[in-house]
């Protein structure tokens, strides 16, 4: 059973979220715990924290969260999430590491028999062809 501080950290996701992290981590980072708070409640928040302290997570986390537990928007509404990054390969970095969490939640979520929804990640550049660019703009959450 995780601490008392760390379950209170976590208290902010639905319990699928809740039970990948624990089962994945010892403890959220301190990046992580300062965070989530003021982004579930919607306040743009500027995590400053050095190289492999969580960041990337105690940002998406909540992400995670919304995309897999909250209705699906209409159509037009469906790209809700822009990760916006200097280097192609970082944001492709990125797209990759969040592939875990999003499995992992899902894995949590149909052992609790809870309804989600895989949510739909595609990388774009300056490199993304016309065609596929214009897609997208049509097609947000399509990833081929």
């Amino acid at each position: 059973m995780p601490a008392p501080e760390v379950l209170k950290s976590l208290a902010v996701f639905h319990p699928p979220v809740r039970d990948w992290f624990c089962a994945s981590f010892t403890a959220p980072t301190a990046a992580q715990t300062l965070g989530w708070t003021p982004i579930a409640r919607g306040e743009s928040t500027l995590i400053l924290a050095p190289t492999g302290s969580g960041k990337t997570l105690a940002a998406f986390l909540w992400c995670i969260d919304r995309l897999m537990f909250e209705a699906v928007p209409a159509p037009r509404e469906r790209c809700r999430v822009v990760y916006v990054s200097s280097l192609k390969a970082l944001a492709v970095d990125v797209e990759r590491n969040l592939r875990a969490p999003v499995a992992g939640v899902a894995t949590m979520a149909a052992f609790r028999s809870e309804p989600h929804h895989l949510p739909v990640a595609a990388v774009r550049s300056g490199d993304t062809p016309a065609r596929e660019r214009a897609r997208f703009k049509r097609e947000p959450a399509r990833t081929s």
